[in-house]
C-alpha cells in the first residue's frame, strides 16, 4: 500500500482556489465581450504595467527585438526549432487521407483539414517562454493552418527580445505583446483590433487555462495545459541527487506546481528529500521553487513496481520521468500521462526546450483523455461520401427508409424514399419504410 512522506495541499483547499480562479475569469472576459479593446488595454495596464494603444508588433519592432540577440542566440533557437518541425512533419505524414468502396458503388472516404485561424499563447509572466513558440506556431504551420497569430506578455515591461524571436523564426503571421486573461480572450472573442480565431492553444497558469475552459466550445481549444506537473517514477538505479534536480527544474516553473516522487525504496525517497533541501539553498530561483515543492510536493513509496504503476496511472501527470531497471517495462504499460522520458539520460527540460516532442501537455488529470499538442490537434479530420450507381442508391436507400421509420423519422425515411424511387423504379407508399425487396417480388 503507497505510504507518503510527504503530501501536498489537500483537495479542499485546492477547490477553494479554482472556485476563486473561475469567478475572476468570468467578469473578466465578460468584460472583453462588452468593451472590447478598451477592456483589454486596461487589463493590461492593471496586471502587466503594460500599454498601447495596438499591442500588434510592427516588422520594424520584431526585427530591433532579433537585433538584440547574439547569432548563438539565433542559431541555438533555430536548432530547436528544426527539431520540433522535423517531429511534427514525421507526425504529418502518419495522418493518411482515406478513400474506400465499401459496397459496390459506395465509395466512403475521410480527409485531414488544417483549421483556418489559431491563436497560440506563448506563456512569459516570470520567465521568458520562448520555446512554447516552436511548439504551437510550427506544429500549426506544419498542419497547413492559414492564420497564426501570437499573444506573450511583456516581460519586465517591454517584449521580450527572445520570445518575440522565436515567434517570428516560427512563423507567426500576427505577433501580440499581450498576456493573461486579457490576450486568450481578445484572440477568441475578437475585438475592434483583433480579428477572432477559431482556436486557442498552448500553456499558461490557472488563469490562462481556466479562460480557455470557458471558452472552449465557442472556440476550440488544444487541451487543459495549467500549471505544469512532473512526476519522477524512480528506484535505486539512480540517487538522490538527480531525483531531486528533476523535481526542481520543475518546480521552478511557479508556486503552484505539484512535484511528484514515486518510489518502491524508502532510502531513495529520503535521500532525495534531503537532496532538495540541499539544492534549494543554492538555486537561483529557489524561492519559488520552495514554494511550489512545500504546497505542492509529494513523496510517494510503494511496495512493488506494480503498484507504482497503478499510483502513476492515478496522478496522471503531465510529465513523467521514468529511472528504473524496467524504463521499457514502464512505456508499454502506464496508460495516463502527457509525455514519457525514459531514462536518466533524458529528462523534462529536454522536452520543454529542445528534443522535438511538444512540450504543451494535458494537466488536472486530462491525461486520463487527452494526450498532448501535436500536428493533429491542428486538424480536423472530416469525411466525405459518394454514391455512384443507382444501385447503390436504391439499396442503400432501402435500408436506411426502413431504419429511419423504426426511429420515428418519416422526413429522414422520404430521403431514402425518393431515391429509391428516382434510381430503383420501385413506388414506395410516401411516409412508409420500404419493403424488402425480397417480399416485393
Amino acid at each position: 500500500m503507497p505510504v507518503w512522506l510527504k503530501r501536498g495541499k489537500n483537495v479542499e483547499e485546492r477547490a477553494e482556489a479554482d472556485r476563486q480562479v473561475r469567478a475572476t475569469v468570468e467578469g473578466i472576459l465578460g468584460d472583453i465581450e462588452k468593451r472590447g479593446d478598451a477592456a483589454v488595454r486596461e487589463l493590461s495596464q492593471k496586471f502587466d504595467n503594460w500599454d498601447r494603444t495596438d499591442f500588434r508588433l510592427s516588422q520594424r519592432e520584431i526585427d530591433d527585438c532579433m537585433a538584440q540577440l547574439t547569432d548563438q542566440d539565433l542559431i541555438d533557437i533555430e536548432f530547436a526549432q528544426t527539431q520540433v518541425r522535423n517531429f511534427a512533419q514525421a507526425q504529418r505524414a502518419t495522418m493518411q487521407d482515406l478513400e474506400i468502396e465499401t459496397l459496390p458503388g459506395v465509395i466512403l472516404g475521410h480527409k485531414h483539414v488544417p483549421i483556418n485561424a489559431v491563436g497560440c499563447y506563448v506563456p512569459g509572466g516570470k520567465y521568458p517562454l520562448l520555446a512554447s513558440a516552436h511548439m504551437s506556431v510550427i506544429t500549426a504551420k506544419v498542419a497547413g493552418c492559414e492564420r497564426v497569430i501570437t499573444c506573450a506578455p511583456p516581460f519586465g515591461a517591454k517584449p521580450a527580445p527572445a520570445v518575440v524571436a522565436a515567434q517570428a523564426m516560427a512563423g507567426a503571421d500576427e505577433i501580440y505583446v499581450l498576456g493573461g486573461i486579457q490576450a486568450i480572450g481578445a484572440m477568441a472573442i475578437g475585438t475592434e483590433s483583433i480579428v477572432a480565431i477559431d482556436m486557442l492553444v498552448g500553456p499558461g497558469n490557472a488563469f490562462v487555462a481556466e479562460a480557455k475552459r470557458q471558452l472552449f466550445g465557442r472556440v476550440g481549444i488544444d487541451l487543459f495545459a495549467g500549471p505544469t506537473e512532473t512526476l519522477v517514477i524512480a528506484d535505486e538505479t539512480v540517487d538522490g541527487e538527480i531525483c531531486a534536480t528533476d523535481l526542481l527544474g520543475q518546480a521552478e516553473h511557479g508556486p503552484t506546481t505539484p512535484a511528484i516522487l514515486l518510489t518502491n525504496s524508502e532510502k531513495l525517497a529520503r535521500e532525495t528529500m534531503a537532496e532538495i533541501e540541499r539544492l534549494l539553498a543554492i538555486l537561483p530561483t529557489g524561492e519559488i521553487a520552495r514554494k511550489s515543492w512545500n504546497d505542492f510536493g509529494e513523496v510517494i513509496v510503494c511496495d512493488s513496481y506494480e503498484e507504482m504503476l497503478a499510483e502513476a496511472d492515478r496522478i496522471a501527470s503531465e510529465h513523467v520521468q521514468v529511472m528504473t531497471d524496467r524504463d521499457m517495462w514502464f512505456r508499454d504499460n502506464i496508460t495516463n500521462y502527457g509525455a514519457l522520458f525514459l531514462g536518466p539520460r533524458t529528462n523534462v527540460a529536454y522536452g520543454d526546450k529542445v528534443i522535438g516532442t511538444n512540450h504543451t501537455l494535458p494537466t488536472m488529470k486530462a491525461a486520463r483523455y487527452t494526450g498532448g499538442l501535436w500536428v493533429g490537434k491542428f486538424m480536423k479530420t472530416c469525411t466525405w461520401q459518394t454514391v455512384t450507381t443507382d444501385a447503390a442508391s436504391a439499396m442503400i436507400g432501402e435500408y436506411g427508409s426502413r431504419l429511419s421509420m423504426l426511429e420515428g423519422f418519416v422526413g429522414h425515411a422520404e430521403q431514402a424514399n425518393v431515391r429509391v424511387r428516382r434510381y430503383g423504379g420501385r413506388n414506395v407508399p410516401y411516409g412508409t419504410g420500404a419493403t424488402p425487396r425480397e417480399a416485393a417480388e
